[in-house]
């Protein structure tokens, strides 16, 4: 359990990030890697949308079409995140 100390430093630590702050090329950067990982879910829903619609009627593909869609979005949050990570750690 956490104590009420440190739930208040996690609230402070999200209305003020702490950190040195980024220059233009790394909030550039970093709008880069959204736009693309934005796309690749995009796409990563249309094709289990086109899925799902072939499946129709079979229930048990159905389920695995959806569990392999959210590891599929799982993977790419956590690689845009490691992404802007990486930038947000770039020397200036």
């Amino acid at each position: 359990m956490k104590s009420a100390y440190e739930l208040a430093m996690e609230r402070l630590e999200k209305d003020k990030p702490s950190g040195p702050p980024l220059t233009d090329e790394q909030r550039q950067a970093i709008a880069d890697i959204n736009e693309k990982y934005e796309a690749k879910i995009a796409q990563a829903r249309i094709m289990a949308d086109q899925q799902k619609a072939s499946a129709q009627g079979d229930y048990q593909a159905m389920q695995e079409i959806q569990a392999n869609l959210q590891v599929e979005l799982q993977k790419l949050e956590e690689e845009r995140e490691s992404k802007k990570q990486a930038v947000r750690d770039e020397k200036k």
